[in-house]
């Protein structure tokens, strides 16, 4: 049986990857985008309810198929409009349609205070900031679909990497911009944090994740899939902080790295916003359904 897949936010760094890893025999899958829709994509306003509606009826998406929100916004209005109110359409529509969704989080769901980490998926969430609360409740929306068809799922990834169609899609590939700026004679040298702990993980790894996690939950039986957990995290075990990645990439290129600096203060106590400074996540739980966890080693991708 061929199943379907549906995946919003197809032309950005991630969408781009989950898109290409259901391109197989046993699934037909159509890709979105916004801003940036293509020849091979359809264009979609997650903002617009009824377009979602229309979309969902015209590629017949039913059960047994699957969808993949991804979309984030920098601005905190788009943030909100996305992560959340497109994303309770999103899970509104496929509950009633019987879809799958798979909602990708971040791992700015918890805060990062040193000693902490790993986070268990099930750990108490404090997001450190704007965008990790927006994202907690796009989770709260995703998770409220459980409710009638537990097929509302929720995927925490940390920082992503890969092949981009401009640096600054990736806050991990825009290091390389960094590091040739830092090339520049006469430059002001560039300071670069050296206290947070950062774990970059492979937008194709991740995409690989996604269809293995859509066909352990649709291969299941209702009985056996409201037993899943419906919160799952993947991640990297690569540490790295960005002075690290960025020292990692001037020594692969052959460049000095005179031009940049390390910075290594943490956060100023009763600032009223605090980074956190290790927010890596446990994969117990991918690990405990069978899925491979295994990543792409991060210096050897480079």
């Amino acid at each position: 049986m061929t199943r379907k897949a549906l995946v919003t936010g197809a032309t950005g760094l991630l969408g781009r990857q989950v898109l290409s890893a259901f391109q197989s025999p046993d699934w037909t899958v159509v890709g979105t985008g916004f801003t940036r829709s293509t020849d091979s994509t359809r264009k979609l306003d997650l903002a617009d309810s009824s377009a979602i509606s229309a979309l969902l009826d015209e590629v017949k998406a039913s059960s047994g198929d699957t969808l993949f929100p991804d979309k984030c916004e920098a601005d905190t209005a788009g943030a909100q409009a996305l992560n959340v109110k497109a994303t309770e359409t999103l899970a509104k529509a496929t509950c009633a349609r019987g879809i799958l969704i798979i909602y990708i989080s971040t791992d700015y769901v918890f805060p990062g205070k040193p000693g902490e980490a790993p986070y268990e998926n099930d750990a108490a969430t404090q997001p450190p900031n704007f965008y990790g609360q927006t994202k907690l409740w796009g989770e709260y929306a995703t998770q409220e679909q459980n409710k009638v068809s537990h097929l509302g799922i929720v995927l925490r990834v940390p920082v992503l990497y890969g092949s981009t169609e401009d640096h600054n899609e990736s806050a991990i590939n825009v290091l390389l911009n960094k590091v040739w700026q830092g090339q520049e004679k006469d430059a002001k040298k560039i300071e670069m944090d050296d206290w947070a702990q950062r774990y970059p993980t492979n937008t194709e790894d991740v995409g690989r994740v996604c269809k293995d996690i859509a066909v352990k939950y649709l291969d299941a039986s209702d009985p056996e899939r409201s037993n899943l957990p419906k919160i799952l995290q993947f991640s990297s075990e690569d540490r790295y902080t960005k002075f690290e990645i960025c020292q990692m990439m001037a020594e692969i290129l052959g460049l000095p790295l005179d031009g940049i600096a390390p910075a290594k203060e943490g956060n100023t106590p009763g600032a009223a916003v605090q980074r956190p400074y290790d927010t890596h996540l446990s994969t117990k739980a991918l690990k405990d359904i069978g899925i491979p966890i295994w990543t792409q080693d991060f210096k050897g991708w480079w």
